[in-house]
């Protein structure tokens, strides 16, 4: 009887002490306690870290594509950042009251409306267009490979470019002091600059550093194209595999995807990575009082050119041109049918000696076209939780 009393209290220490190293005696937090329930009462963001690295698909690695790192912290405080229309002069206006993450980061206006309702003069350029900024945007990494930003090309980098909007009088209209002292008055902040670094001084350099991160994040790249283009057999490069048809595609997205390689595919890219070329004309008028990239560069033979954007999620993305001026993919399209107009710095590509080309599709392959610029549209990437609204 003793030995039975003994052995099962034996039995009884060892499941003690295999419960005591189940369940330890501290539990773990990546905020303090004090701080999540801070930034709990304004911000809906987990308990858990963020992960805002950039894991590109195995096989666009091989088009050289090597994304840069991204410190999640950052890049999380670059979100709030974002959304914060405390960060206008009006207290209206924020970086997604331009960029809307339902329609890929675009705004739905044929030109964009910032403090105090003023109108600019440009469509805001859809965030979501980009293969990963992180992994071709910005000369500060990249050099002159490196895409820059804006549809006059005038910023290098995205911390450039998210300054020049803070303080431009039609966007936010805010001096930097101005942008400092906002994000100072408001409690959520200091967690959020802590633990991105290590301190809560906030400065420019590190509000416009953290918005950058942030967007240097973004990145749309699980469309039914890109599903396909890795999966369709092949040898050789991605760009020589996109030349074959993908069995998960339509006849008709095929017969798209070939027109676009044939008609498309010099400027903007043949598997939407990043564009072939940086700037150039596209006939949209005979002469332009937007003078564009030349505005920048007082060059002769840039005058009324503009960014050739990249087209992933463009059936989202309307309206269209740096002027919004086509409300439809199929207004687009007409205009590259039969539309192009003379311009003197008219791309190459779109002109036969000094005559621009007409393409004359027809109606079916207009509807071949459409059906193709529908396979880039990303599901995924527009109702990713991490780039999305994070205010309660």
């Amino acid at each position: 009887m003793k030995r039975v009393f003994r052995y099962g209290l034996a039995v009884l220490l060892l499941l003690g002490i295999i419960g005591c190293e189940e369940q330890p005696d501290f539990e773990y937090y990546y905020y303090e306690p004090e701080d999540y329930a801070l930034l709990s009462r304004y911000l809906n963001i987990p308990q858990e870290p963020i992960d805002y690295s950039v894991k590109l698909p195995e096989a666009m690695r091989f088009s050289g594509l090597l994304p840069r790192p991204i410190d999640s912290d950052k890049a999380l405080l670059g979100r709030v950042l974002f959304y914060d229309k405390h960060l206008s002069k009006d207290g209206k206006i924020s970086c997604a009251s331009c960029h809307r993450q339902d329609i890929a980061f675009s705004d739905d206006k044929p030109v964009s409306r910032g403090v105090f309702d003023r109108v600019g003069t440009r469509n805001s350029i859809a965030l979501g267009s980009v293969f990963s900024f992180a992994a071709s945007y910005g000369t500060d990494l990249f050099g002159p490979d490196g895409v820059p930003f804006f549809w006059d090309n005038r910023a290098n980098t995205a911390s450039e470019q998210n300054l020049a909007s803070m303080t431009n009088p039609v966007e936010m209209g805010m001096t930097h002091t101005e942008v400092v002292r906002a994000v100072r008055a408001q409690p959520y902040y200091g967690p959020l600059f802590r633990k991105a670094y290590g301190d809560s001084g906030v400065t420019i350099e590190r509000i416009s550093e953290a918005l950058a991160e942030f967007v240097n994040a973004i990145g749309s790249f699980q469309s039914k194209f890109d599903r396909e283009l890795i999966r369709t057999p092949g040898f050789g490069s991605l760009q020589a595999r996109v030349h074959s048809d993908f069995p998960g595609f339509t006849p008709e997205e095929n017969r798209g995807k070939r027109i676009f390689l044939d008609r498309c595919a010099s400027c903007h890219g043949e598997i939407h990575d990043r564009p072939l070329k940086k700037f150039a004309s596209n006939g949209l008028d005979a002469t332009t009082t937007d003078k564009g990239v030349g505005g920048i560069t007082n060059l002769p033979e840039h005058m009324g050119t503009f960014k050739v954007p990249l087209l992933r999620n463009v059936a989202l993305t309307a309206p269209y041109m740096h002027d919004g001026r086509f409300a439809t993919l199929e207004e687009v399209i007409d205009h590259y049918s039969t539309g192009i107009k003379p311009h003197p710095n008219l791309s190459f590509e779109l002109r036969s000696g000094n005559t621009p080309i007409r393409f004359n599709f027809t109606p079916q392959q207009k509807k071949d076209l459409i059906a193709y610029l529908n396979t880039l549209t990303d599901l995924n990437f527009v109702n990713d939780n991490r780039f999305s609204n994070p205010f309660k």
